[in-house]
């Protein structure tokens, strides 16, 4: 099993779920793009497979500090909000999980994109 963790070391979402990623002892390595950045590619990627609506976070104080232009532009246009996630990485919604599985002797892909509980059971036990 080869995952990494990406999200922001300080937030409490994160907390949960490294708290919980221990429990049930799943090794991870963890990319704090508050730190280490993010590339286009990996946000492209989730976006592709996930939605926009899933991977940008539109609750954060990040987006509500947005000018009404950058929200309409990022609202109208993917490409235009994939642009802004990688200048503002606190509209990552957190965590984003990525990674492969062993299932059954054979690995599994998994993108899994916000800290729900249940979820994290379900795919690492």
């Amino acid at each position: 099993m080869t995952i990494t963790i990406y999200g922001i070391k300080s937030c409490s979402t994160m907390k949960k779920a490294f708290t919980k990623i221990d429990e049930l002892n799943v090794g991870y390595d963890f990319h704090d793009y508050k730190k280490q950045g993010i590339d286009r590619e990996s946000i492209q990627r989730w976006v592709d497979e996930l939605g926009i609506d899933k991977v940008l976070n539109k609750r954060g104080t990040t987006w509500r500090k947005l000018t009404d232009e950058q929200k309409q532009s990022a609202d109208a246009n993917i490409d235009n909000a994939i642009d802004l996630l990688v200048t503002n990485t606190s509209m990552i919604k957190r965590p984003i999980v990525e990674g492969q599985i062993d299932d059954k002797n054979q690995a599994q892909q998994i993108l899994l994109c916000g800290f729900d509980a249940t979820e994290f059971e379900a795919n690492f036990q």
